[in-house]
């Protein structure tokens, strides 16, 4: 009998701790994370539209701000361009008004007239050097020709080898008007300038019909023609 009773007795197991099923604090625990998420949502949603609304706010101060600069820009090319336009008017009416003015004005007695300049062929004959010398003694200079008019019209004023207003004394071959203006427009005759002899270093008219060029040594005594504007 105790044997049995031994025996039972190491039998019995312990009580065993069952876990626990308790649902209403699982339930809870995932309503609070639910919560918790469409919250967080929430608020990153109010975030999210907060910062739309400052974007929308500068973007549009800044297409606001880049219209007026457009319209300001404009404003000031339109006004620009009527400046420059007035300008050019006024420059061509100045131009305009000092043209009657030299035209209206008379050359002195014995000096002759054509287009804006007055011209005198001298009486005497001289060196290339004394004859600039006397056109500037009279507040003139050596006639410089630079249209086919001008070189026309030296047929009626002289029928005699001229100098002319032009040399290369500085660099031979290199030949310019006394005003510094280089040659452009010429009426060289044939085979002209040759500078025969290594020493023709002045310029004049011959006296054939075209009133062609030549070069002759500076020192060659000819007359001359000098030209101012009045």
């Amino acid at each position: 009998m105790m044997e049995e009773i031994y025996i039972n007795v190491d039998y019995v197991k312990p009580d065993e701790k069952m876990p626990s099923t308790n649902c209403t604090d699982t339930r809870s625990s995932k309503r609070n994370f639910h919560s918790g998420v469409i919250l967080s949502l929430g608020l990153l949603s109010t975030l999210m539209f907060i910062g739309l609304i400052t974007l929308g706010v500068f973007y549009r101060d800044t297409f606001a701000n880049l219209s007026e600069m457009s319209n300001k820009l404009a404003a000031t090319t339109e006004e620009r361009d009527l400046l420059h336009a007035n300008l050019t008017e006024n420059t061509r009416e100045l131009e305009r008004l000092q043209n009657l003015t030299k035209l209206k004005k008379t050359c002195p007695a014995g000096w002759r007239k054509f287009s804006c300049s007055c011209y005198l062929l001298s009486e005497r004959s001289d060196s290339w050097d004394a004859a600039r010398k006397d056109c500037r003694d009279r507040e003139a200079d050596l006639v410089v020709i630079d249209s086919f008019e001008e070189q026309n019209f030296l047929k009626t004023i002289t029928n005699e080898h001229t100098w002319i207003g032009l040399n290369d004394n500085e660099q031979e071959g290199q030949w310019k008007w006394v005003d510094g203006t280089p040659l452009i427009l010429t009426y060289w005759g044939d085979r002209q300038p040759d500078n025969a002899g290594g020493g023709e270093h002045c310029g004049h008219v011959r006296n054939d019909e075209k009133r062609s060029w030549n070069d002759l040594p500076c020192s060659t005594s000819l007359k001359w023609i000098c030209e101012k504007i009045p």
